[in-house]
């Protein structure tokens, strides 16, 4: 029986155009694969979100090894500065072309190809799981969560999750990640009194609390870093007034904050302390300052061990390269997964994500379906 090609199928994937929330065909064509080879599969479907469970092997077994991939992509931008079509899947120069491409569709075909063939090579004692999501890319309130929803109702589970996010800088294998940093943004609002810059002392002027408020958020040092985190980080996105005049002071001034933050926070910490510096600048200027906060994931770590061991020796096994354990990076659905059970993330190299041209070495589609090969292949022995 013929291998399953992870290139092929990453192409076949790319020419789906699922950009967050359209399924764009890229699980029908999934659920059809796994179908034939055997796996029950599910439609989780919550919302304007589709997903797919799929399951090798017995319910409820005693040893059950997950992953976990999205396809939905983000949008192709402008279209006019790609130098091929979006979602064609080109191949030139040994690359592979196209929205999706490293951002994962090629991660997961090479785990999804991996999985077929190995239990129909091998059927190991155990279930095999697949949870794939169409809702990575957007607010991810429908896809994961929903998937694992689903599986606490359902009585499945998952006892180890590799989620195959793009993970390497620059050379393949080089990194795993463990844990990320959680994320929030704060929004403020400065509500002060209108009047003539000329009489500035019968108006109050929010901007100057929001620049107050910014510079005291701005020049804080959160944590000088923990363990198996870099120091934590805030990032001023905007401060508006909307104010077109040259001789009006605003009436009202607005901005935003994003805090990446390790484990020596939580986002309830992390609120309090904003909260407090807003209280602290809205006496000093007599003003009123309003705030609302979304904490898009808390920080989280799977501590070095048995899960990460094993990937590693994979990795190193396929690429002679013994990768760094991270925590780097933005936030992934593995904020979810790490509340049903411990999860890693390894994938091939993410420079060209979300960019124009997004792209992937064609040949690291085939090296990471041997990774995830051989890493199922120790899980199972």
């Amino acid at each position: 029986m013929p291998a399953t090609n992870p290139a092929i199928l990453t192409a076949d994937l790319i020419r789906c155009p699922s950009v967050t929330p359209e399924e764009g065909g890229a699980l029908v064509l999934l659920e059809k694969l796994l179908a034939e080879a055997g796996f029950d599969c599910t439609r989780v479907d919550r919302g304007d979100t589709s997903n797919l469970f799929a399951r090798w092997g017995n319910k409820g077994h005693a040893r059950s090894f997950g992953f976990n991939g999205h396809t939905d992509v983000v949008p192709v931008g402008d279209e006019a500065a790609w130098s091929v079509a979006p979602f064609g899947a080109e191949e030139k120069d040994g690359f592979l072309y196209g929205r999706g491409s490293t951002d994962m569709k090629s991660g997961v075909a090479a785990f999804v190809a991996a999985a077929v063939d190995y239990v129909k090579e091998t059927p190991p004692d155990g279930a095999l799981i697949l949870t794939i999501t169409g809702d990575e890319e957007g607010d991810a309130t429908d896809g994961t969560t929903a998937l694992l929803d689903y599986m606490q109702a359902a009585g499945e589970k998952m006892d180890v999750c590799l989620v195959g996010e793009p993970t390497c800088p620059n050379k393949m294998g080089e990194m795993i990640k463990i844990g990320r940093r959680g994320s929030m943004t704060a929004w403020f609002t400065v509500n002060g009194v209108q009047g003539h810059s000329a009489y500035p002392h019968r108006a109050n002027n929010p901007l100057n609390a929001m620049v107050r408020l910014m510079d005291r958020l701005a020049s804080h040092e959160l944590d000088t870093g923990t363990d198996h985190f870099d120091p934590s980080t805030l990032a001023v996105l905007t401060i508006d007034t909307g104010n077109p005049a040259t001789n009006v002071i605003p009436a009202k001034a607005t901005s935003a904050v994003n805090i990446r933050f390790n484990d020596a926070h939580s986002g309830e910490s992390l609120t309090n302390w904003l909260q407090q510096q807003v209280d602290t600048v809205a006496a000093e200027f007599d003003l009123s300052i309003d705030m609302t906060v979304k904490i898009s994931g808390e920080s989280f770590i799977t501590p070095p061990g048995a899960l990460s061991e094993m990937v590693s020796d994979a990795v190193e096994a396929e690429t002679g390269i013994r990768p760094e354990l991270s925590t780097t990076g933005g936030t992934s659905d593995a904020r979810f997964v790490q509340h049903h059970c411990p999860v890693v993330e390894f994938g091939l190299v993410g420079k060209t994500m979300h960019q124009v041209d997004e792209r992937v070495e064609i040949a690291q589609i085939h090296q990471l379906k041997e990774i995830y090969t051989r890493i199922l292949k120790d899980y199972f022995a």
